[in-house]
This record gives structure tokens, C-alpha cells and sequence, in this order.
């Protein structure tokens, strides 16, 4: 019997699984570990639907299921066929919960949480590039999410710790790391001195030379710091690419999600970042049919997209949360909500196609993730047209056309 893991949701999760599969592995469990996500009723389904399958297709392996929507739930997991045990997020990175001889426990209130589990991880399987956790929970409330109940308080992982593990992923390899967290632009408030994430990246870049590219993972527009703004502008090491966690572009939808930022801060942003780093790429997570969504409301936000040159989109369509403010709000019918994200995500694909047609002709710095592809420091999608590297390194492209998928591209 080996072990394996069955990964769903954000590159947080997808930093913890790797932990786990360290954890579990030297205390010896075998079976089949299932790190489930809650932020959409899909991503649930998905997961429940993945276990069913591993225990018809292995019988008597043991399944043990964490992440966040066990976390919320956990008894629905556990009466699932083949588990043997859930493991809540506050346990699922400390090495006595995967000790063989750990008797079954309940689910920790991770509201209670006061500090992140310290792991150092080296190597993601199959992958070019490297995740790091910086921070973990969120101390906002907007009103569609549930993932605070499954993550706990906005809590920071100490700068050398990240220093520590950020060089040894470099000394195994990796070209490229991504800081990752539940919501990054709240980093520091709980740390001695309270850093804010533009220090930390500062101090990060300079005690780790030898690390070619950073990259952060998806940022609160209300969050960014004065330090943020100068290394946009001023480190290059700091790849040429901002994902922000918009969720809509009206001002009233904005409202009624709690959100920190209306319409104008979004467009602001956008001025901002790319008067400090021209050509930089903005990408962003946005929601489809809200409830109280009017068409007037879905054209603001297409507009947005349009107004702020969106190249990479992240679209939903709204689901319900259970307990959360907004599954008590006026629904719209599902089909609606699905015809909007398909509308959405073809001005995302429009955008995309722009921004590709703008770097015709220009050279790239691409970090292959396999022989023929990889993505370049905008993180387009970037194809050899014939050729190959090895994945995992660093290679400069001649831009030669463009496709659906992304850029194609020779030997510079």
C-alpha cells in the first residue's frame, strides 16, 4: 500500500499537501489523504465525489480527509465510505496527528488558532515552481465566504522561517516561488514590529539573492502597502504580474459582499501599477450573479474588466455557503448565474487575447513546466512551436504568435 493525496482548491492547499505527504510519509501511514476545499458548493462535490471513487476503486485503504470543508463539517466527512478519519486544519501540519499510534480525535476549534504550523517543504510533486505559506486565515467577514470558519484568524508566518524555507527550495532547484496565503495583504499585524508584506518581501529579496523570481498569490486591493507599490516598481525579481481579489465591479454588489474596495480603488490600482511597472499583467478573481445582481450590475463588471485591461480571469458563479449573510440574500436562478460567469469568462478570454497580441515580437524569460511549455514572468502560457528544455528551468523566448491557450514562441 502506498501513500497518496488528492489536492483541491487554492496553492495553499496545494503548499499544505506537499507538508503532509512529508508528514505522513515518515511516520509510516499509507492510504489515501483527501485535502478538500469550501469555497464553492462544486469544489465540495467534487471531493465527495473523489472519495466515493477511491473507496470503490480501493477497497479497505484507509481515506483520511482534512482541509477546510472538513474543517466546517466535519461529521459529513467522516460518515463517508472508506474514511477512517478527519483531521481539521489546525492539526493537519503538526507531526503527532499523522503518528501512527494517534488515536482518533475530534475536529480542534480552529477559531482558537493563535500560529501557523511550521513545515519546511522542498520539493512539489510534478511542479516548475514552488508555493510558499506566508499567512494563514482572515480576519474579514465579506458576506458570500465561508473560509474563515474553516481557516481561523489572520495569523503570520515569521520572516525567517519564510527566509529559511525559501532557501531551500532554491538549493533543490526551484527557479520561481510563489507566497501564498488565505489573504496575504494582511501579513505582519500579529509578528513583532508588525511588518506589512511589502517589508517582508523587501527583507525576503535580500536575504535570499541567489532566488531568480517571486511571484504572490491573489491580493486584497485594500491591503497594499507603500513597500508593495516601491517593489513593483523597483525590483524585477518580483514578477511583472498582480492577481487581486476584485469579486465584482459594481459599487452596490461590492457593498453588499463587504468587500474593502469599491469600483474606483480597482481602477486606481490599475493606473497605479502600471504607471510604476509598464506592461505589467493584472488578473483578478471575480463572482457571476451575486445575489441582487442586476444586468446593469453585470455590465458594470464587464466594463470593469474592460477598463482595467484584465488579461487572467478567475470567475465563479455565485454559491451558496451555509451560515454566511449572502445565502440569506435574494437568489438569482442558477441558470442565470451560469450564463453570466460563460459571458464573463469570454471577456476574460478577449482580454487574454489582447494582452497576447501586445507581446508579438518581444522576448520572454519563460520557466518550463514541461518540455514544450511553460509560462513567461506575466505568467502567460507560453508554447514552443518546436523544441523542447528541461522542466523546471529558465529560458529566454522569441514571441512568434498566438493561440487560444497562450503564446507560441522559439529559442531566443
Amino acid at each position: 500500500m502506498t501513500l497518496e493525496l488528492l489536492t483541491f482548491g487554492c496553492r495553499l492547499n496545494t503548499y499544505e499537501s506537499e507538508a503532509m505527504r512529508d508528514l505522513a510519509g515518515k511516520a509510516g501511514q499509507q492510504g489515501i489523504i483527501v485535502n478538500t476545499c469550501a469555497v464553492t458548493a462544486e469544489a465540495e462535490r467534487q471531493a465527495r465525489q473523489a472519495i466515493r471513487r477511491a473507496a470503490r476503486e480501493n477497497p479497505g485503504t484507509p481515506i483520511i480527509v482534512t482541509g477546510c470543508a472538513a474543517q466546517i463539517a466535519p461529521d459529513k466527512w467522516a460518515t463517508l465510505p472508506g474514511v477512517t478519519r478527519v483531521i481539521g486544519n489546525a492539526d493537519k501540519l503538526k507531526p503527532e496527528a499523522w503518528s501512527l499510534d494517534a488515536p482518533p480525535a475530534p475536529v480542534t476549534d480552529i477559531m482558537a488558532a493563535t500560529e501557523t504550523a511550521a513545515h519546511l517543504v522542498t520539493e512539489f510533486a510534478g511542479r516548475a515552481r514552488a508555493f510558499v505559506q506566508v499567512q494563514q486565515g482572515c480576519d474579514h467577514r465579506c458576506t458570500f465566504c465561508v473560509i474563515p470558519y474553516g481557516r481561523g484568524p489572520s495569523r503570520s508566518v515569521p520572516i525567517g522561517a519564510i527566509v529559511e524555507q525559501v532557501r531551500a527550495l532554491v538549493a533543490h532547484g526551484y527557479k520561481e516561488v510563489v507566497l501564498t496565503g488565505v489573504d496575504i495583504t494582511s501579513y505582519g499585524p500579529d509578528l513583532p514590529g508588525q511588518p506589512r508584506l511589502g517589508q517582508m518581501v523587501r527583507r525576503l529579496l535580500a536575504l535570499v539573492p541567489e532566488l531568480p523570481r517571486l511571484r504572490l498569490s491573489s491580493l486584497d486591493p485594500a491591503g497594499m502597502d507603500d513597500d508593495l507599490w516601491r517593489l513593483i516598481a523597483e525590483e524585477p525579481r518580483l514578477m511583472p504580474h498582480l492577481h487581486l481579489s476584485l469579486q465584482h465591479g459594481a459599487d452596490l454588489i461590492l457593498k453588499r459582499m463587504k468587500r474593502r474596495h469599491l469600483r474606483a480603488d480597482a481602477l486606481a490600482l490599475a493606473r497605479r501599477a502600471r504607471a510604476l511597472r509598464p506592461g505589467l499583467a493584472l488578473g483578478a478573481d471575480l463572482i457571476a450573479g451575486f445575489p441582487t445582481e442586476t444586468d446593469e450590475h453585470f455590465a458594470e463588471m464587464l466594463d470593469l474588466v474592460a477598463q482595467m485591461e484584465l488579461a487572467f480571469l478567475h470567475v465563479f458563479p455565485y454559491s451558496e455557503r451555509p451560515g454566511t449573510p449572502a445565502a440569506r440574500m435574494p437568489a438569482l436562478p442558477m441558470p442565470v448565474r451560469k450564463a453570466r460567469a460563460a459571458h464573463l469568462r469570454a471577456a476574460g478570454a478577449a482580454g487574454a487575447a489582447r494582452f497576447y497580441a501586445a507581446r508579438l515580437g518581444e522576448e520572454e524569460a519563460v520557466l518550463f513546466e514541461r518540455e514544450d511549455r511553460g509560462h513567461t514572468a506575466h505568467f502567460a502560457p507560453i508554447r514552443l512551436a518546436s523544441g523542447q528544455a528541461e522542466p523546471g528551468t529558465l529560458r529566454r523566448l522569441r514571441v512568434t504568435g498566438a493561440e487560444a491557450g497562450g503564446l507560441l514562441a522559439e529559442a531566443a
